[in-house]
């Protein structure tokens, strides 16, 4: 609805009785929210105003605008939150989730198909035909769209998810989310939910006999697409069915009775130990500790394990690192009030020097077709010439004595005040002024494909840093495409790693090419990234000198 520029008719500010009336219809139309979440929604003195536009096709919209952004729109008298709002609240509307690049199709307009949905193994949430719904990415729980429902979610799974799913009317990114301060959306840790009620699952699929067998067939297709692929059994227990799915697979060996806090006790100083073996080093010291688990710790998680210290015996990070401090494995100090730091490590510890990296499995290595995650080898990138149609000529009469100019040197490398004049060339100044007659070309080769080559120079990636909102600093990585890097899978990791909002949006002059934009400077992580994971020639990135300084970090 909002994916062009609309028209504005009128912006006022809000009347005492429309007020109250708007307090009432928020009520009405979201009942999930309290009394006091409705008047921290619409204030009672805040300014709060009323804009009245007609959206691109024609529809007649009204806004509510509070504090510069806009909270609420109105169409055919049904009542819709902006993104603004579900970030506040983002369980106001049943959530569903779909891949972080189908984000870019909803913003320009296109509603959200079934094929693009994620399911979790909890199941889908359960909606009717009309309902109104909240629309996230992948591993992040706060709202990037509002839709409508076009069918009930048993309809969704008789179809075998195909077809059109839900009817988009907003969008983060969209000209209605322009019109405020143009936030990115919060990082929120996706819910663990348990499974459905086996009892709701009965009814559900009485109406169709087929229909339980169909979600159980979804729920594995779309752990499969998740990188997660499970085996679940048939006759599956219902004290199996409610464990946890953050922790399922934490233990392959079904005999094994350990609980599930006793093996999250064992991932997180797995995690622990991984990361301060291969990843922190003496110069990262002193090291926040809420980076050290952002940014070490869960990137040394393995593959289809979720760590999750509240599940574990320690529930806190400080309690974690204490008791590790109280082994003399590290050191820990507060350094700034309320805030801690790893000040030393003794890497010379036996728990340390003892600890064996788990080899990853021979399927995690491979590439499976439809598969999202595949490893990334750095392309081979060469330097090329290309020969003009000028100097064909020339080549095609290679292996002379190039010492006494003929016609076709005369013609190929002379000016025109030169042909009747120079009649000799040393032999440097012959091969200068041929490859100054060159086009530049340059060729990718990316491990077991055709090269690739293309005309001009290859463009280095590009980060900058830019000034936002509030004097804020924000990180802009351009041109990864070209080194075989999905923009959409280094802001995931981004996110992860540096603790900041990170998205992804169209380069500005570029024709198909997307950009990463992280919220503070993080050109330090994207260097160690860029150079050390995708091991990428330096010479190809431009702007890793604007790291940050060691020891003037605020």
């Amino acid at each position: 609805m909002f994916a062009k520029a609309f028209r504005v008719k009128s912006n006022t500010a809000i009347k005492g009785s429309d007020r109250r009336k708007l307090r009432a219809d928020v009520m009405a139309a979201f009942p999930t929210l309290g009394t006091d979440q409705v008047s921290v929604l619409v204030p009672g003195k805040e300014e709060l105003n009323i804009v009245k536009l007609y959206a691109h096709r024609g529809d007649a919209v009204t806004v509510y605008v509070s504090g510069g952004n806009p909270i609420l729109f109105e169409v055919e008298k049904n009542l819709y939150p902006t993104v603004y709002t579900l970030w506040s609240y983002p369980d106001l509307l049943p959530a569903f989730t779909t891949w972080p690049p189908v984000l870019e199709k909803l913003v320009g307009g296109a509603d959200l198909m079934l094929p693009g949905l994620v399911v979790p193994p909890a199941g889908l949430p359960q909606v009717q035909k009309g309902d109104l719904c909240a629309i996230a990415l992948l591993g992040n729980r706060a709202p990037v769209a509002v839709g409508v429902a076009a069918m009930s979610t048993a309809e969704m799974l008789t179809s075998g998810l195909k077809g059109r799913g839900f009817s988009v009317l907003h969008t983060y990114q969209d000209h209605l989310w322009r019109s405020g301060d143009k936030s990115s959306p919060p990082s929120l840790a996706p819910l663990a939910l348990d499974p459905p009620d086996l009892s709701e699952e009965k009814e559900s699929v009485q109406a169709d006999p087929a229909l339980q067998g169909d979600l159980r067939r979804l729920t594995l297709e779309g752990e499969e697409e998740n990188g997660e692929v499970q085996r679940m059994c048939e006759e599956k227990s219902l004290s199996e069915a409610s464990e946890d799915p953050s922790v399922r697979g934490l233990n392959p060996d079904p005999t094994d009775s350990k609980t599930l806090q006793e093996q999250m006790d064992e991932l997180v100083q797995r995690c622990f130990l991984h990361a301060l073996k291969c990843q922190v080093r003496k110069a990262d010291l002193p090291l926040l500790t809420s980076t050290f688990l952002g940014s070490h710790m869960l990137s040394c998680c393995p593959e289809g394990r979720q760590l999750d210290i509240k599940k574990s015996s320690y529930k806190k990070l400080s309690k974690f690192l204490q008791h590790m401090q109280q082994e003399q494995i590290i050191q820990v100090k507060e350094l700034s009030k309320g805030v801690e730091s790893i000040v030393a490590v003794d890497w010379k510890h036996p728990r340390i020097t003892s600890f064996v990296i788990a080899e990853p499995s021979p399927t995690s290595q491979t590439i499976q077709e439809g598969s999202r995650e595949q490893p990334y080898h750095p392309p081979d990138i060469k330097s090329l010439y290309c020969v003009p149609a000028s100097m064909t000529l020339l080549f095609q009469e290679s292996g002379h004595n190039l010492v006494k100019l003929d016609p076709i040197l005369c013609d190929c490398i002379l000016e025109k005040n030169e042909q009747h004049t120079v009649m000799k060339l040393p032999w440097d100044s012959l091969l200068t002024r041929c490859l100054e007659k060159l086009q530049p070309v340059y060729q990718v080769t990316f491990p077991g494909q055709e090269p690739i080559v293309k005309k001009g120079r290859i463009c280095p990636i590009d980060i900058t840093l830019a000034q936002r909102a509030s004097n804020k600093k924000v990180t802009v990585v351009r041109n990864l495409e070209a080194y075989g890097l999905d923009p959409c899978s280094v802001a995931a990791i981004l996110q992860q790693r540096c603790q900041a909002s990170a998205t992804v949006m169209p380069a500005p002059g570029a024709k198909d090419s997307l950009q990463v934009q992280i919220q503070g400077n993080q050109v330090h992580h994207l260097s160690r990234l860029l150079l050390e994971e995708y091991q990428l020639p330096r010479k190809h990135i431009q702007g890793l000198e604007k790291a940050p300084k060691p020891g003037k970090k605020k």
